[in-house]
């Protein structure tokens, strides 16, 4: 029988590994476009949100958000996804990346 502190050991190496691949996305060389990755969290933060004051909404009670709040995640996501989108129609500008390389 494995030692269950050197299965935890590996796990959290696991763990610890992965978090730090993710400054790998923000490379120059990266096959992943930070653009999209940060308007997914982004989105995924928005949705957290809004589904916790439906739920706080069912129980009675108010959630105290600030407009600006939401709606600063709401410009970041609608922003980093359409610059992302508009880079699929603007095949000149990755052309010019991969000859200067």
């Amino acid at each position: 029988m494995k030692n269950p502190l050197s299965v935890i050991g590996y796990k959290l190496n696991n763990l610890i590994k992965n978090i730090m691949a993710f400054k790998e996305i923000f490379k120059k060389t990266s096959p992943y476009n930070e653009k999209t990755v940060v308007g997914f969290l982004s989105f995924a933060v928005m949705t957290v949100v809004m589904i916790t004051d439906l739920v706080t909404g069912y129980l009675g009670q108010e959630l105290p958000l600030n407009e600006y709040v939401f709606n600063a995640f709401m410009y970041i996501t609608l922003g980093s996804f359409g610059i992302a989108g508009l880079e699929n129609f603007a095949p000149g500008a990755k052309k010019e990346e991969v000859t200067q390389e």
